[in-house]
C-alpha cells in the first residue's frame, strides 16, 4: 500500500459494501507489511488504525479484521509498538473485534497475547485509557477460551495489578471529594472495567479469590466516596463495586476486621442498606433482577458472617417495627414494608426468593419466628416452597411479652402488644367491624342450614367427618325436648 493510501480524510469512513471490504483488506495488508519492514510514518500508521477502528464497529464487509492474520497483526501493533499512541489505537481495534466476534478471543489467547496484555496493564498502571482498554480485552478473553487464569495471577501478577489500579481510583475519588481534582468520566469507565475483570477472575478462578482481599479496603472506601443518587443508586461503577464483593472471601479474619471496623461496626452495612433502600424504589422487574439481586446476595452474606451487633442492627432496620404494624405488614412505605411486598413479586423471581431468604435468616431460620415477623400470609409461601413445617401455633395471636422468657424477642418488636398472626398487624390497630348479634331465631336457622349441609356432604362421600350437632346429641350434651315441653 502506498503512503498516500494512509488517508487522514474522513471520506473513506463512508465506504460500504465491496468498496469497504476492499479498503479494509488493503489497510490490514499495509499494517502487516509495516511489521515486517517499517513502511509507514507514525502518523500514517495511526491514521490507518483509526480508520480500521471505524470500519470495525460494523463487522459487515470488514472480514479481514476478524481473521487470524488480522487479529495477530493488530496484536503485534498493540503489544509491541514503542509508540503508546499506536499501541492504544491498535488496542481499540482489538477490543472492538473481541467484543463483536467471540471467535477472535481464542486467537488472541492461543497466540499468548493474554499474558502480554497482563504485562502491559502492569507497565501502564498510571493510564486510565490503557487500564480501560486492557482490562476490557482481558475480561473478554475470560469467555469461551482456554485462558489459564491461575497462571495469569501467579505468573503475571494480575491480581496485584488490578488491586493496584483500584487503589489508584480510591485516591482519585478522595481527591474529587476534596475538590482537588476535576472529575474525568474516563476514570469511572476504567474503574468499571477493572471491577468487571475482578469479578470474572474471581468467578472463574475461585481458588485464587483471596488474592483480591488486598482490594477490599479500597472497594469499600470508593463505595463511601461515591454519593448515592436516589434516582440512579446502582449506576456504574456502584453496581460493579457491589458485584466484586460477592466473590471476595469476606469471611476471612482480615476481611472481617475491614468489613466491620472497630468503633463503627455498622458503617459498611449501613451503606449497603442505603443502596438497597433507594434501589427497590427505583428499579422494577428486569432491572431489579439484574442490579438488586447481587446486592441482596451481598447483604445476606454480610448477615451470615457479621457479629451480633450487626445482626441486631439489620433486624431493626429490615424487620417490621410497631409503626409498620399499625397496618398489615407490607402495606406501608418503610424499607421493611417494601421488602415484604417484593417478597411476593411475580415479575422478579430472583429478588423475591432472595428477600424471603433474607427475612427468614433475620428470623434466625426459625419458622415460628418467621411467621411472627411477617405474618402467616407472607411467610407461608416460602415455608411451603422449602418444605419447612408450618408451626402448630401459626394461627395463634402473639405478643413480644410472651417471648421475653425464651430469648426470642426481636429488636423490631418492643411493645408486647398482641399481633394478628395472619396479617402481622397489631390487633388494637385493626379496623373494628360492628356486626349485630344474631337473634335466637337466626341462630336456629344457621344451625339448621349447617346440619343440612353436613348431611348432604356426608351422603355424597365428600367428607367422612361427623356432624358436630349429631356428635353433641350422641354424647348427651343436648337434651331433646318434647314438642309440648315448656320453653324458657
Amino acid at each position: 500500500m502506498s503512503i498516500s493510501s494512509a488517508r487522514t480524510s474522513l471520506s473513506s469512513q463512508e465506504l460500504t459494501g465491496e468498496a469497504k471490504l476492499k479498503d479494509v483488506t488493503k489497510i490490514v495488508e499495509s499494517l502487516k507489511v509495516d511489521l515486517e519492514k517499517i513502511s509507514l510514518l507514525p502518523h500514517q500508521r495511526d491514521a490507518l488504525l483509526e480508520q480500521l477502528k471505524v470500519y470495525g464497529r460494523d463487522p459487515t464487509n470488514a472480514d479481514p479484521i476478524f481473521t487470524k492474520e488480522g487479529i495477530e497483526t493488530l496484536s503485534k501493533h498493540a503489544f509491541n509498538s514503542p509508540s503508546k499512541t499506536t499501541s492504544r489505537n491498535a488496542l481499540r481495534c482489538l477490543a472492538n473485534a473481541l467484543l463483536l466476534k467471540p471467535d477472535t478471543r481464542q486467537i488472541l489467547v492461543s497466540s499468548g497475547y493474554d499474558e502480554r496484555a497482563c504485562a502491559l496493564l502492569k507497565d501502564r498502571i498510571a493510564s486510565v485509557d490503557d487500564e480501560f482498554l486492557l482490562s476490557r480485552i482481558i475480561f473478554l478473553t475470560t469467555y469461551g477460551t482456554t485462558i489459564n487464569i491461575e497462571n495469569l495471577i501467579d505468573q503475571c501478577h494480575l491480581a496485584d495489578t488490578i488491586s493496584h489500579n483500584i487503589a489508584n481510583h480510591d485516591k482519585l475519588h478522595g481527591a474529587k471529594q476534596k475538590k482537588v481534582k476535576q472529575s474525568d468520566p474516563m476514570e469511572d469507565m476504567a474503574l468499571a472495567e477493572s471491577l468487571k475483570l475482578l469479578f470474572n477472575i474471581t468467578h472463574f478462578c475461585p481458588q485464587r479469590n483471596s488474592s483480591f482481599s488486598q482490594a477490599l479496603p479500597h472497594i469499600l472506601s470508593i463505595l463511601h466516596e461515591i454519593e448515592t443518587i436516589p434516582n440512579a443508586p446502582l449506576d456504574s461503577p456502584t453496581a460493579q463495586l457491589v458485584n466484586t464483593l460477592i466473590n471476595i472471601p469476606l469471611e476471612d479474619l482480615g476481611n472481617i476486621n475491614v468489613l466491620f471496623p472497630k468503633g463503627n461496626t455498622n458503617s459498611n452495612v449501613e451503606k449497603f442498606l442505603e443502596l438497597l433502600d433507594h434501589s427497590i424504589n427505583k428499579y422494577q422487574d428486569e432491572e431489579l433482577e439484574q442490579l438488586v439481586s447481587p446486592l441482596l446476595t451481598l447483604i445476606r452474606k454480610i448477615y451470615e458472617i457479621g457479629p451480633s451487633e450487626v445482626h441486631q442492627f439489620m433486624q431493626t432496620r429490615l424487620l417490621p417495627s410497631d409503626k409498620d404494624r399499625e397496618q398489615p405488614v407490607g402495606k406501608g412505605e418503610s424499607l421493611s414494608a417494601r421488602l415484604i411486598k417484593l417478597s411476593t413479586s411475580p415479575m422478579a423471581p430472583q429478588v423475591r426468593e432472595s428477600i424471603s431468604a433474607l427475612l427468614f435468616e433475620l428470623s434466625d431460620k426459625d419458622a415460628s419466628t418467621f411467621v411472627q415477623n411477617l405474618g402467616y400470609g407472607f411467610a407461608s409461601g416460602f415455608l411451603f416452597q422449602h418444605n419447612v413445617p408450618i408451626p402448630e401455633n401459626a394461627f395463634e395471636a402473639w405478643s413480644t411479652e410472651n417471648d421475653k422468657g425464651n430469648g426470642k424477642t426481636r429488636p423490631s418488636h418492643d411493645s408486647g402488644k398482641a399481633i394478628n398472626p395472619i396479617t402481622g398487624q397489631l390487633l388494637e390497630a385493626e379496623e373494628r367491624i360492628d356486626i349485630p348479634e344474631m337473634s335466637q331465631e337466626e341462630k336456629e336457622k344457621e344451625a339448621e342450614r349447617l346440619f343440612v349441609l353436613f348431611d348432604r356432604l356426608k351422603k355424597n362421600g365428600i367428607i367422612t367427618a361427623t356432624n358436630p350437632m349429631e356428635e353433641a346429641l350422641r354424647q348427651g350434651r343436648f337434651e331433646e325436648l318434647e314438642d309440648d315441653a315448656d320453653s324458657d
